[in-house]
């Protein structure tokens, strides 16, 4: 690598929009690659490391994990496209789960705070009581709401 073009970890980090213990971060989960050290020790990346920062920062932006950017990053590099669209259904599939889940827990958590009249003592209140339920019973409840909200959703996109 050229020194002249390099630049140490302070200027990588501002040209890509991280922080400095962000970019250390990547360097040891592997995303980005071992720079060479100066004489001093000092880091020294390569321009090109920038776009490696703004990818990685882009796909974390769309909620892949560490591994599948790291698959990403890969199959950039010389992969199928096939590869890369069954990496992000899957991702899709995972981000569809969890909405349905925020979506049951959100219509739990409604049916609560319109059952609870907000007045009086704790003794009684709807909330605490769910709270203190046994988790099996919770989870019956949490179960009958997602299969709700999944049946509202399909009905609204048919």
């Amino acid at each position: 690598m050229n020194t002249s073009t390099s630049m140490t970890i302070g200027k990588l980090a501002q040209a890509a929009g991280v922080g400095i213990d962000t970019v250390r971060f990547y360097e040891r989960s592997g995303l980005l690659r071992k720079p060479l050290r100066s004489l001093s020790g000092y880091r020294l990346y390569a321009p090109s490391e920038i776009d490696r920062l703004r990818f990685i920062r882009r796909a974390k932006a769309l909620g892949f994990t560490l591994e599948q950017i790291a698959e990403l990053l890969s199959l950039s590099h010389g992969g199928d496209r096939a590869d890369v669209k069954a990496l992000a259904s899957g991702r899709l599939a995972e981000i569809d789960l969890r909405i349905a889940d925020l979506i049951a827990m959100r219509d739990s958590l409604a049916t609560l705070v319109k059952d609870c009249d907000g007045h009086g003592s704790v003794a009684g209140c709807p909330i605490i009581e769910s709270v203190l339920e046994p988790a099996a019973s919770c989870a019956a409840k949490r179960s009958t709401a997602a299969s709700g909200a999944t049946g509202k959703r399909q009905r609204t996109q048919s």
